[in-house]
Formats: C-alpha cells, sequence, structure tokens
C-alpha cells in the first residue's frame, strides 16, 4: 500500500477514536492501514494530531485504545535489535528488571492481606521510585536525539506525558500506604491503576519507540548516549562497563575571556560556572537551549544531548504554557524576572528565571538558576568564626 495513503487512512481513524464514533465499523473502514502500521507511522499520525491542537492529555485518553489496535502490526514488525550493552539494550534491560520487580509484588497483593504487609509494600513501592532514572534518560538523552531526526518525532511530548503519569501513579500509592487509614478499595484501584501504567510504557517503548529510534540513530550517537547516561544510573541492574570519553580542555588554553573587571582563561570560566551552588541554563533568544552548568549536585538532570534543543521540548507538555508565557513577557519587555520554588526530594528549590539583554536593550534569552535553599532558609542568628 502506498504510504501516503497509510498515512492519511491511520490520521483518519485516530480521529474518528478522537470524536468516538462507532469502534467497529471506524476499525473496518481503515482496516487495510491497520493492519500495516509501522513504528514511524504511529509517531506521524500522533504528531499530525499536536499540530492540529489537541493537547497531549487528549490523545492519552485515546491512546491505549488506538495502541491495541495498531498492537497487531507493531507486534509483526521486523526491527533491527540493539547490540549488546548498547543505550537501548540497557533500558531494554532495565525493563525486564522491573518487571521482574513488579512480578515480586503480586503474590503480595494476591495474598490479600494489604494491611499486614503493608510496610513490605511501601518498601517495594518506593523503590520503584528509583525507575525514573530510566524515563529521565530518555527525557533528556534520548528524545533530544530524536527530535533532531525527524520531525513527528516531537510527539514524544505524549511518552513525557505518561511519564508523568507513572510518577503520579507511584506517589499515590506511597501517599495512600502511609495513611493511618488503609481504605483497600481504593488501594485496590490505584494499584491496578500503576501496573497498567508502568507495563503500558515498557510496551509502547519497545513495540514503537526503540524500533523507530534504531531506524534513525547512527552507531557513533549511541556511544554518545551511553556516557551520558552514567549521570542517571541503571534502575535495577548491575552498572554496565561504558568506556567514559574525557574532554580535554587544555586544547581552549589559548583562549582567553576579557572584560573591565578582569581577564580568565577558558578553564578558570568552566571551573567558576560549575563551581557556583546553581543550576544555570541559558536560552537563547530564539528559544534554543545553548548552555548548562555541571555543578558537584545538580539539581534538575541536563545531558549534552538537550544543546540546541527547542525549550519548549525540554519541559513537561503540562508545564508547556508558563515557559511560553514567561518568554513571552520576557521578550515583550514587560517583565525581566520570574520566580517559583518547589519542594523536591525533601529539599526546598529556587527556581528563577531572569531576561537577558544587551547594551541596547534587545532580548537576548533566559538565564534560568535553580538553587538548594533548604540550609538557607534554616538560618538563624549569625556565624562569625570559621566552621567546617
Amino acid at each position: 500500500m502506498d504510504k501516503n495513503k497509510r498515512i492519511e487512512d491511520l490520521k483518519n481513524y485516530v480521529q474518528g477514536v478522537l470524536n468516538r464514533e462507532e469502534g467497529r465499523n471506524l476499525y473496518f473502514t481503515y482496516k487495510d492501514s491497520l493492519d500495516e502500521v509501522t513504528p514511524q507511522d504511529a509517531f506521524e499520525v500522533f504528531y499530525s494530531k499536536l499540530q492540529e491542537g489537541y493537547m497531549p492529555k487528549d490523545i492519552l485518553e485515546i491512546l491505549d485504545r488506538v495502541i491495541n489496535v495498531f498492537h497487531r502490526s507493531l507486534s509483526e514488525y521486523k526491527w533491527e535489535g540493539p547490540k549488546e550493552n548498547s543505550f537501548i539494550d540497557i533500558l531494554m534491560k532495565e525493563n525486564r528488571a522491573l518487571e521482574k520487580k513488579l512480578d515480586k509484588i503480586r503474590p503480595i497483593l494476591l495474598d490479600r492481606k494489604v494491611k499486614e504487609k503493608k510496610d513490605t509494600i511501601l518498601k517495594e513501592l518506593r523503590d520503584l521510585q528509583e525507575f525514573d532514572a530510566h524515563y529521565l534518560k530518555k527525557e533528556n538523552i534520548l528524545f533530544p536525539y530524536l527530535e533532531k531526526k525527524m520531525e513527528s518525532f516531537e510527539g514524544l511530548t505524549i511518552m513525557w506525558s505518561l511519564h508523568d503519569e507513572a510518577r503520579r501513579d507511584i506517589a499515590k500509592m506511597i501517599e495512600i500506604l502511609e495513611t493511618d487509614k488503609l481504605d483497600d478499595n481504593q488501594f485496590n484501584i490505584q494499584i491496578g491503576k500503576l501496573f497498567f501504567s508502568l507495563l503500558g510504557i515498557v510496551h509502547k517503548e519497545e513495540f514503537i519507540l526503540f524500533p523507530a529510534a534504531m531506524e534513525v540513530i547512527e552507531d557513533h550517537e549511541w556511544e554518545e548516549m551511553n556516557i551520558q547516561s552514567l549521570e542517571y544510573g541503571f534502575p535495577f541492574i548491575e552498572p554496565p562497563a561504558i568506556d567514559q570519553k574525557e574532554i580535554d580542555v587544555r586544547e581552549f588554553d589559548g583562549m582567553t575571556f576579557k572584560t573591565e573587571t578582569g581577564e580568565l582563561n577558558f578553564e578558570q570560566v568552566l571551573l567558576i560556572f560549575n563551581g557556583l551552588p546553581v543550576d544555570l541554563s541559558f536560552v537563547d533568544e530564539n528559544n534554543k537551549l545553548r548552555y548548562f552548568t555541571r555543578p558537584k549536585d545538580r539539581i534538575f538532570p541536563r545531558s549534552p544531548a538537550a544543546i540546541g534543543r527547542d525549550v519548549r521540548n525540554c519541559h513537561p507538555a503540562e508545564s508547556l504554557h508558563v515557559v511560553e508565557e514567561i518568554i513571552e513577557e520576557f521578550r515583550s519587555g514587560r517583565k525581566d524576572k520570574a520566580t517559583f520554588w518547589i519542594r523536591l526530594r525533601g529539599k526546598l528549590i529556587l527556581i528563577q528565571y531572569f531576561a537577558l539583554r544587551n547594551s541596547s536593550g534587545d532580548y537576548k534569552g533566559v538565564l534560568e538558576v535553580s538553587q538548594d535553599i533548604t540550609e538557607i532558609k534554616s538560618l538563624e542568628g549569625e556565624r562569625r568564626l570559621l566552621q567546617w
């Protein structure tokens, strides 16, 4: 079948699902095309709906129904598997480890003694939070590489929303178990939702995302991704052997940064920026991420893969409107600063955005500054003597 016709049929099918049309008639109308869906087709179709103005949350409402119909074709799709210990292979090993983790939880649940074994279940669910490293590696490493390959990969915002759903589902389960009065019905509904959410992402990765990625990413890029993944960790598996290549800053020794307030060489600039107890990220006037620092304890993960990425793709879809509003207010000159603070892993994080303008007042981008202010907030009185 002609690819253009197939894509058009698939778009019409998904639109019919969005319109809540009768499923059986809809399926048989486009059956021939539905029987030939490829992973790349799936990206193109969902991306087209985002382009038409649908939000990721709209797509999420019908996503599993559509993927179930696509399943037969996707499951039969032949693709070249990843090499041993390559970036995708490691992600797949993490998926197998996650499935084993969930299999370990199932017997405890089937025992129907949730209240008696609450502490055991709670420990297992807290352990599941470690799997966030898997999602972060996709969001900050794999997604940026894919977005540079094809426009349709901007549809990855839908999968990012799935990650956020999984994060919320784990947090909700922990909250339910931490309450003094455990509601069995609420627990059963939520634990079912959690399993469905986590395993659903695995399914979408291995039938759509990974096959599509294998078709467009080059070998040297997989190696780059592996090196960048070392900062994130490898949930539930032994860390694989990955050769880390160091960037030799000595090649920049001849570069000098001069201003009226002093003179620094390249290495000194780098040491100062990375020595600051804050995360810095610079987005230029074209909304592209151009630079970020690497302090000792970075609060929010960033990977070199994101350099050149549109800032709108660096945030989950649910917070995109806030990002766009900040940029618009800065660009117009109406505002110069935006401030937020959040609780994260028991810490209080201050997040500030500053408009950058040149000497003529022209907008040149945004500086994002994030800082752990937990200790600062606790300070009282004075300390005038040195204490280590």
